[in-house]
């Protein structure tokens, strides 16, 4: 029987994000952002725990891109913190920040790893929440005036680029639910702030374009939808996974392939104010991207409930959970994979940007080791899914591992370990877990599925 293999030109990768592995806080000109604010609050992230030290990559990045360079990936994708780069969102930058990612992206490259730049992800500069963050237009134009200054300066550095992360969770999880920085729970601010990010990233594309971004440097975006299936095949609960789809992924996804936004979602809402949508938006919004990243980690099961507006509920689940209380549906992947694809008619070439889990990891006795064979069965069995979809036909180019190493789990602080590299909050020590030298393996070829 032959042996299975992802293609031999297939982009193996790492990710983190600089609100959760920078730390340095206050240094070298860095300014405050939404979640130095936001940690701040009592009760708002677990144990009161803050980013302000981390993991510390802002002082220890050649070391951890020694450990990249030994497990053997491709590429890093890492995250620019906004405020390091211009503290109050708006007027100056400041230089330290960028020679900061200058130095980070020459260490990869002296290392054979290529620098994978997510321009947004989630911490924005207090200015600018203070002015109205993302339900306010001006942001939008703040961020592409940001992005444009990233091209300038980090174009000769940076291989490819990501304008924003997840904007559901900065517009849902920032401004209706709460659970995320700003903490603000309000619906319409919510809507005004999706179409925001959106054309934060339309803008920010726009300008790229006009920059001349060269074809070797691809920008996309990355979401984090959800396909999820129904509890059964009746059609009430059919159609409750659908209409699931609307907030979480057609108001990000559509607009995204110039499909607009799902009216359905804003009319169940009669009481809220539909996000201001001007003349030209939707066309800047539908800008051709190089690629789209999808950041996956379950598939929900969803069933018919006449009391919720839309009509649906989370439905139980049979599968195993991580620490997150995440169940573990790899053929999850594989469906959402496929579905991508035939939605974009596999025009858009895709990345898995993120996918990983968190487990209850510990070190070992002597401190040397630290062993996570359910996280090893987790990736095996979403890599394998992975594999199902490309030889199906899905353009999907690479898969960044969730994540390098543990670090801070948004409101959940460091109570959650995410990563393939065990951090020692105490003192700093980096272990490579089990999981480590498993995705070793992997992309050296040596594994099978």
């Amino acid at each position: 029987m032959a042996r299975r293999q992802f293609p031999a030109d297939f982009l193996w990768g790492v990710a983190a994000a600089s609100y959760q592995v920078e730390g340095a806080a206050r240094e070298d000109g860095r300014g405050e952002s939404i979640w130095d604010t936001f940690s701040r609050k009592p009760g708002a992230v677990l144990h009161g725990h803050t980013g302000d030290v981390s993991v510390d990559q802002y002082h220890r990045y050649e070391e951890d891109a020694g450990l990249m360079k030994d497990l053997g990936v491709g590429s890093y994708r890492f995250s620019l913190a906004w405020p390091r780069l211009q503290p109050t969102g708006s007027g100056s930058f400041n230089s330290r920040g960028f020679d900061y990612y200058k130095r980070l992206c020459d260490s990869l490259h002296q290392r054979g790893i290529s620098a994978a730049a997510t321009l947004y992800h989630w911490d924005l500069p207090q200015p600018l929440e203070d002015a109205g963050g993302w339900p306010h237009r001006d942001t939008a134009c703040r961020f592409a005036e940001y992005a444009e200054a990233c091209f300038t300066e980090l174009g000769n550095h940076v291989d490819l680029w990501i304008t924003l992360n997840e904007p559901w969770c900065s517009a849902v999880l920032g401004y209706h639910e709460g659970v995320h920085a700003p903490g603000r729970r309000d619906l319409s601010a919510a809507w005004a702030a999706s179409h925001h990010l959106l054309l934060g990233h339309g803008l920010a594309l726009q300008a790229y374009r006009e920059q001349g971004g060269r074809s070797e440097q691809p920008i996309g975006i990355t979401l984090n939808i959800d396909t999820p299936r129904p509890a059964t095949q009746d059609s009430r609960d059919v159609l409750a996974a659908d209409r699931a789809m609307d907030l979480r992924t057609r108001m990000y996804f559509d607009p995204l392939f110039g499909k607009g936004y799902p009216e359905r979602h804003f009319e169940a809402y009669p009481g809220e104010t539909r996000p201001e949508v001007r003349a030209g938006d939707l066309e800047i919004i539908a800008g051709k991207i190089d690629f789209l990243g999808l950041n996956y980690y379950f598939e929900p099961v969803m069933a018919f409930d006449p009391d919720h507006p839309e009509g649906f509920r989370v439905a139980p689940d049979y599968h195993e959970t991580t620490a997150m209380g995440w169940p573990v549906t790899p053929r999850g992947l594989y469906r959402q994979l496929t579905w991508v694809a035939r939605e974009t008619r596999g025009q858009c070439p895709l990345y898995i940007t993120e996918n990983g889990c968190a487990m209850e990891d510990s070190l070992s006795d002597d401190g040397l080791r630290c062993r996570d064979p359910r996280r090893i069965q987790y990736l095996r069995d979403h890599f394998s899914a992975a594999l199902d979809a490309i030889e199906e036909g899905v353009d999907l180019r690479g898969y960044f591992v969730w994540s390098l190493i543990d670090n801070f789990e948004w409101a959940l602080g460091y109570t959650k370990r995410f990563g393939i590299i065990y951090a020692d909050y105490i003192n700093q020590r980096r272990v490579p877990k089990d999981s480590f030298y498993y995705l070793r393996e992997v992309i050296s070829q040596s594994e099978d599925f």
